[in-house]
């Protein structure tokens, strides 16, 4: 089968990177996804194992729909029964752009109609009733060419299962897990986030230097399917537990607000790591950070989901007063176009990166 992850825009190479270290084939990435060749235990394995992917999607076709009828004998001839059931829900959602099938309802009623056909001539029967498990069908229709998939995963893979609650500010766990692997930390080094809010960043640091899968403690949509699929999860998901370590690491995560401190401690427990790291309640403006050593990453406020433009410009201008002149390697994301100057540094480097459907810059600072 081929696969096809979508991801945050900017992390292509990593999620390709996450797919060729872990052993998958035919691997390749391409403009906000990447996809990979294999079989139902890959699939398991991708959905369990990826930190920065967001789901993991059967590409079941792609051919040209100038017209509602060359849909509609495109998506019959495509193998349905190979993984939906007689009994088995298949919802349709989807999305068409530059295309002359602009209606995206009469695609979705095209596409559910060849699916409802293909399979009562392959099952011999007249109605589905559609009350066992969950088959997601996603369609992608750009430029007159179609796609069509099924998702195995339901929830996207940010949904690790550990967050107790998603306040409107939190960072999503792919992007915290992508600014992880950009700073290449291994767990060896002093790691802080001085403004942890959820703990979303240090979890993930420490879930990756742990060797914790994010999908351990989380169900998909293809494990409940019939046949081997659900032996598929189950086998990979215990390869996956006997890989998991559990020992203390130099990870820091603090906040000045105790709400904060105490829904990461929670968050860190859910995940299984609130052993591993350190949690406290510090100010981020007068630490002394000049006698630090290691990674510091953070997200702070930046004047769209937390404060309002002004207030956060004067935080990350005090903050950066507060860091000047330490040896620490800083990793900051940002949504404020003026963040260096405000910060009062040019970066090293700056990769480009979506926060939701924010767009920001994660600043790199390497002294």
């Amino acid at each position: 089968m081929i696969f096809t992850v979508p991801c945050i825009m900017g992390t292509e190479g990593l999620v390709a990177d996450e797919l060729r270290f872990g052993g998958f084939e035919g691997v390749n990435a391409e403009n906000g996804s990447v996809s990979f060749e294999g079989d139902l235990s890959d699939c398991a394995r991708a959905n369990i194992t990826l930190r920065c992917g967001e789901r993991v999607l059967i590409r079941l076709g792609w051919f040209s729909a100038h017209s509602f009828e060359a849909l509609f004998e495109s998506v019959k001839a495509l193998p349905w029964e190979n993984f939906i059931g007689s009994t088995d829900a298949f919802p349709v959602k989807g999305y068409s752009l530059n295309s002359q099938l602009k209606s995206v309802p009469a695609c979705q009623s095209i596409i559910k109609k060849a699916v409802v056909e293909r399979l009562r001539d392959k099952y011999n029967c007249t109605e589905l009733p559609e009350t066992g498990s969950k088959h997601q069908i996603q369609f992608a229709i750009m430029k007159d060419m179609a796609t069509l998939y099924l998702d195995t995963s339901g929830a996207p893979l940010y949904k690790r299962g550990y967050k107790l609650e998603q306040s409107e500010a939190s960072l999503r766990e792919t992007l915290a897990a992508s600014m992880v692997k950009i700073a290449r930390y291994r767990g060896r080094e002093d790691f802080f986030d001085p403004m942890c809010g959820s703990g979303t960043i240090a979890i993930e640091a420490a879930t990756a230097a742990l060797g914790i899968a994010p999908g351990l403690k989380r169900e998909f949509d293809a494990s409940a399917w019939s046949g081997s699929w659900a032996k598929a999860f189950a086998w990979e998901k215990q390869a996956a537990q006997a890989k998991a370590k559990c020992e203390m690491l130099p990870i820091f995560a603090s906040d000045n607000d105790p709400a904060a401190v105490e829904l990461t401690r929670e968050n860190a427990r859910r995940a299984g790591v609130l052993d591993c790291i350190n949690v406290q309640k510090a100010n981020a403006l007068t630490t002394d950070w000049q006698s630090k050593k290691g990674v510091l990453m953070c997200d702070p406020p930046y004047g769209v989901r937390m404060l309002d433009l002004k207030q956060a410009r004067m935080l990350c201008a005090k903050f950066g007063e507060a860091l000047s002149g330490s040896e620490l390697k800083k990793y900051i994301i940002s949504a404020d176009e003026d963040f260096e100057g405000v910060f009062g540094k040019v970066a090293d480097k700056r990769r480009k990166l979506y926060n939701g459907m924010i767009k920001c810059n994660l600043y790199m600072y390497y002294k």
